[in-house]
């Protein structure tokens, strides 16, 4: 990999190339903080583009410091502590038998395929009616498994053979997490190893300072939904995956693990993104891969272009579309270089 920028304590900042179309650029970012009406409220925007920050903007109220939520971009963190743990060797995308009371069909559920939503578990995601929503009982309710995301989860019965149908659930990333906290030798109701592990061997190398990670109340991380952070530091886990989890002289990710995360398994139904290992792939920018959260939260990696854009908001979900249509137009005002990321390595 060539030698290139990686922020210390700070990122480098700085103006845009002559070959980026400026103006198209902070048209759009103008229209994004200014159309509340069609892209909800924008609270960060910053572009990342060859290591440097050349443009950084902030909502009212909101400042370089203010920590936000990530809502499922916490699912792409969720992909990088499991690589982290895949290359230790504790744990592998083949491993079966998950949990001890799946002794039936469920006990065929593989890691690789909870980290691709295969797992065939029954599941609605549903961010309106609690009626129906399963994420809004595992998260909020008060039901038998109040608190114990994972246990909710893990108790859902089969309606697809593993492997064989594409189910977008929050429920499973919370599975992937119990399931890393296990093979960690994390005790039931603590979080301090799955919590050290993710400051010391993730967070802290990267110079992630401000991410506050969220447990539920078995300590099990809500990997589906909860970690708050600013905006810059949300630019450094994009950075990490633009430069094939490797930072700086040091190998994060284990070979083609990045690869892996954006390799498509599934096309969604709901928002017509392919869907490969808990990140989505945008087709109109190929190549790229993004994190993406309820109300809009995005970190999109565009390796063509060597840039990253984050944007954190509160965005109701019939304008999304109109809003990454809108982040695409910023993404397509740097040119294309034709480069690529990661390797055709597995993981087994």
């Amino acid at each position: 990999m060539a030698t290139r920028d990686f922020p210390e304590n700070d990122w480098l900042t700085g103006a845009p190339g002559p070959d980026v179309d400026v103006a198209q650029m902070d048209a759009a970012i103008a229209e994004i903080f200014t159309n509340h009406s069609e892209f909800g409220t924008n609270l960060a925007l910053i572009v990342v583009h060859k290591g440097r920050i050349v443009r950084e903007i902030y909502g009212e109220g909101v400042t370089a410091q203010s920590t936000l939520i990530s809502w499922s971009v916490a699912k792409s963190i969720t992909h990088a502590l499991v690589g982290i743990a895949v290359k230790d060797g504790v744990l592998s995308i083949s491993d079966s038998n998950l949990f001890p009371h799946w002794h039936d069909e469920r006990a065929r559920i593989t890691l690789g395929n909870l980290l691709n939503m295969s797992s065939g578990l029954a599941w609605c995601e549903d961010y309106v009616d609690e009626s129906i929503s399963d994420v809004i009982e595992m998260l909020f309710s008060e039901g038998d498994f109040a608190g114990d995301h994972a246990g909710y989860a893990s108790a859902k019965e089969l309606e697809a053979a593993p492997g064989s149908k594409y189910m977008y659930s929050s429920g499973t990333t919370n599975l992937v997490t119990r399931i890393l906290a296990v093979a960690l030798g994390e005790k039931n109701g603590s979080s301090e190893l799955v919590e050290s592990f993710m400051r010391q061997r993730l967070f802290e190398p990267i110079g992630i300072n401000s991410a506050i990670p969220k447990f539920d109340d078995t300590g099990n991380f809500v990997g589906s939904s909860f970690v708050y952070a600013i905006a810059r530091d949300f630019a450094r886990f994009g950075y990490l995956y633009l430069n094939d989890g490797v930072w700086g002289d040091n190998r994060l990710l284990p070979e083609g693990w990045v690869q892996y995360g954006r390799t498509a398994v599934a096309l969604d139904p709901e928002n017509g993104l392919e869907y490969g290992a808990h990140w989505w792939m945008s087709p109109e920018d190929p190549g790229s891969m993004t994190a993406m959260g309820y109300e809009g939260q995005f970190t999109w990696i565009s390796p063509d272009r060597d840039l990253v854009l984050v944007r954190l908001g509160k965005t109701d979900n019939e304008l999304v579309p109109a809003l990454r249509e809108k982040l695409l137009q910023i993404i397509r005002s740097f040119p294309a270089q034709g480069s690529e990321i990661g390797n055709d390595s597995t993981h087994g």
